[in-house]
């Protein structure tokens, strides 16, 4: 096995006996993420009660600490995936602990984010799980917290991330610009650089998600077309996230993967490669009863 194969270690069994009883069973956690059947619409919302009934696969998180920016340090240790499949999609349900909500780009900081990365090609042997390999690329969706809160009816205008700033001429001993004059509009242009080049990552956005490809450390880019959906809402102690994608090429019932997770702490100033993940954990594709 090469040396650059991380393996994620997942605690098989943890007994837990209860206070009088010789005859305690075991707490057997779950050794892969099963993606159990559904035979109606995928629920999309994070906080939907049908995922109460779904397995919770306890995903160990571990720093990224291979290629720069390295995180040194754990931040997150963990993230609970749940899935569903209607037999086309695929549903993620992620859920992890933050005490803090980072939604705001804003310079030097940073936005909570999650991703999903599964193989592109479904094979008896899985590329690194470090983005994948030259000639074995993987599939990444990505969520981030800052989209869905453009998303769910926030704006990204300048004046909605900097309230106080007001476009207008230069020296400021110059007479303001009237109200929604196109030269107001066109000075509105002007300090947004991303937007008048239409860069996709300046938005608006009309979903939180964005599908990946990955060759490797360093060679993601944006897929040909993004089809998966998500949803992120705040829950007690952190982040619920739903991420739908469709089912991986290959991928048929009572069948196996592997997939891996992601997860970025805004608060800890994680960005890009600075991130916590896991390695490749087992995936089965449950039969329909």
């Amino acid at each position: 096995m090469k040396s650059s194969r991380i393996v994620l270690v997942v605690s098989l069994t943890a007994a837990v006996g209860l206070p009088g009883c010789s005859q305690s069973q075991p707490i057997v956690a779950p050794v892969e993420v099963v993606v159990q059947p559904s035979t109606v619409e995928l629920p999309d919302d994070p906080l939907d009660a049908r995922w109460d009934s779904v397995v919770a696969f306890p995903a160990a998180l571990i720093p990224q600490d291979m290629v720069e920016p390295r995180q040194l340090r754990v931040s997150t240790r963990e993230v609970r995936v749940r899935a569903l499949s209607d037999g086309v999609r695929v549903a993620f349900r992620l859920e992890w602990s933050d005490a803090t909500r980072d939604d705001m780009p804003m310079p030097a900081a940073f936005t909570d984010a999650c991703a999903i990365q599964l193989p592109a090609a479904i094979s008896a042997d899985v590329p690194a799980p470090q983005m994948g390999e030259p000639d074995r690329s993987v599939e990444i969706t990505l969520w981030r917290a800052s989209w869905q809160a453009t998303v769910d009816g926030r704006g990204d205008t300048i004046q909605d991330i900097h309230p106080n700033a007001v476009p207008d001429h230069y020296p400021f001993e110059a007479a303001s610009l009237e109200s929604g004059s196109d030269i107001q509009r066109a000075m509105q242009q002007r300090y947004a650089p991303a937007r008048a080049l239409d860069n996709p990552m300046s938005g608006p956005r009309e979903q939180p998600v964005e599908d990946l490809i990955g060759h490797g450390p360093g060679t993601l880019a944006p897929a040909a077309t993004t089809s998966s959906t998500g949803r992120g809402k705040r829950v007690a102690d952190g982040w619920a996230v739903v991420v739908t994608r469709r089912l991986p090429e290959g991928l048929a019932s009572g069948k196996r993967t592997q997939v891996a997770f992601a997860i970025w702490e805004g608060g800890s100033e994680e960005v890009g490669a600075r991130k916590m993940r896991t390695g490749w954990a087992p995936l089965l594709l449950e039969v329909k009863p």
